[in-house]
């Protein structure tokens, strides 16, 4: 199945703890319908000590959350479903379903 979010993307989460919450996709992973968003879904992450992190200790960072709980955010700042179809050049490209604007 074709998946509608692409790295760097802007992203509203729909459901759950972060509801509400607008962030980039930081990475895409298609084999487990989930994506990491920049500031959501935060886990704490205990760390042994090693050359980057002399101390170790607990570092807080980003888990996947599954696509079925994101919308992409379009150029007006709405979250919206997303289409494909061919523009004027004859190219398969993403748009808004709302403002129906191609997604860059």
């Amino acid at each position: 199945m074709k998946l509608k979010i692409k790295k760097g993307d802007t992203v509203k989460v729909i459901t759950g703890e972060y509801k509400g919450t607008q962030g980039k996709v930081l990475e895409v992973l298609p084999k487990e319908n989930k994506a990491l968003v920049e500031g959501c879904n935060m886990v704490s992450k205990s760390t042994k000590p090693s050359a980057a992190a002399p101390n170790g200790g607990i570092i807080k960072k980003e888990a996947p959350i599954h696509i079925s709980n994101l919308m992409v955010v379009d150029a007006k700042g709405n979250a919206t479903r997303v289409g494909r179809k061919l523009n004027d050049k004859g190219k398969l490209v993403r748009y808004s379903k709302k403002s129906g604007e191609e997604i860059k």
